[in-house]
């Protein structure tokens, strides 16, 4: 059977997706599908020359296929039309490819390419990361040619329902991680020494982008929360772009807790257990809005449950279709006294925090790539 995936934008690329769509075409091929990964030829700021596979560090038991594109800037805000020009001449191309593709199924993150080809083709598959009524052409098109829809959260699936797809035509599977990659067997002293990190500290970890879409992410939270917990504990950030990491510098500074506070910036994905393990505590501070608390399902989240370290989290909805009391210390949005609360407890408790993180670890059991696409591959076959 071939699968062929068609991403509308550059690969590799430092983002959360990117990691997502590799390690979800490794698990598609695992399966046994014949599967072709497409997307445009694009400069990479980072100037990296690796391929998906040397990049994301999956197996080559799936196909790249790059696309030559045009790749162009334009100086100032005119480039918010050479982005939406190259976007669109892109996913014509994926389109050409694929209609004269043979294939048994065609999957994307992508509404364009996948409108396209709704004239053409009837094998279609469209994995929903967000929703936006502004979109509602692509959805209109998706309704009526009845296209299978995969959802991260059952948020995101109550939209498309609200939208007037079927119940049956919309499957909710939550992100998932490589539990043989995150749970190693290092101590959490071997990790920091491994690491160069504060041996004798109390160290609360976060890991990923300290800003999404230029929505904020809780960091300024997690830095405030500093002033209510003992000069003990210190905050490690991995994760972030230059712009943001000096943002946060300049917070921590004028609060004077910049002494207290290590910015790592981006690592190798293959560090990112190395780090969670030397932790005490792991965070993910989430503010509320409507994207997080309906529409996400962040690889965080699973990576942190792989790692056998007590989570402090925000009880948004998109995060307790998860965690729950029983794994996981829950705390109110947007509340820095409440987040050190909560980081306090995980602190002091030791011996309940351990059997919260055991829980975590037995839950995420659910949650791996191969279960992921199994559960997708089940319901795209399945009979109409």
């Amino acid at each position: 059977m071939r699968l062929i995936y068609l991403v509308n934008q550059r690969l590799p690329i430092e983002k959360a997706y990117g990691i997502q769509i590799a390690k979800m075409c490794e698990a598609f091929a695992g399966l046994g599908l014949d599967l072709e990964l497409v997307f445009p030829r694009r400069g990479n700021p980072s100037k990296t020359k690796k391929n998906v596979f040397d990049y994301f560090e999956v197996k080559k038991n799936f196909k790249e296929v790059m696309l030559p594109s045009l790749d162009f800037y334009l100086p100032g805000k005119l480039d918010i039309i050479a982005v939406s020009l190259k976007s669109f001449l892109s996913a014509f191309q994926l389109f050409l490819y694929s209609v004269l593709k043979k294939s048994d199924i065609i999957y994307s993150r992508d509404e364009l390419p996948l409108f396209f080809l709704s004239f053409f083709k009837k094998n279609l598959v469209f994995e929903a990361h967000k929703f936006s009524k502004k979109r509602g052409l692509f959805y209109r098109r998706f309704k009526k040619k009845k296209l299978k829809v995969i959802t991260i959260s059952q948020g995101l699936k109550n939209e498309f329902l609200k939208f007037g797809f079927k119940f049956e035509d919309v499957l909710v599977a939550p992100d998932a991680v490589d539990l043989e990659a995150f749970d190693i067997g290092i101590s959490k002293e071997s990790a920091r020494k491994e690491l160069n990190l504060p041996e004798s500290k109390k160290l609360i970890g976060y890991v990923g982008q300290l800003r999404t879409m230029g929505m904020k992410k809780g960091i300024d939270d997690l830095i405030s929360s500093l002033k209510f917990l003992p000069e003990e504990v210190s905050l490690v950030l991995v994760g972030g772009n230059k712009f943001d990491i000096d943002f946060y510098k300049k917070i921590s500074e004028n609060k004077n807790l910049n002494e207290r506070i290590l910015f790592i910036g981006r690592v190798k994905h293959s560090l990112i257990p190395f780090y969670l393990k030397a932790f005490d505590v792991l965070t993910m501070p989430f503010p509320f809005n409507q994207h997080y608390a309906l529409y996400m399902s962040p690889l965080k989240l699973f990576e942190y449950m792989a790692s056998h370290r007590p989570i402090v989290a925000t009880n948004l909805s998109s995060i307790q279709e998860i965690l729950n009391e029983k794994n996981s210390v829950l705390i109110e949005p947007e509340n820095p006294k409440n987040l050190a609360e909560g980081i306090k407890f995980t602190l002091e408790n030791e011996s309940v925090v351990e059997n919260l993180a055991n829980q975590a670890f037995q839950d995420v059991k659910n949650y791996t790539w191969n279960k992921r696409t199994s559960k997708i591959l089940d319901f795209i076959l399945e009979p109409e």
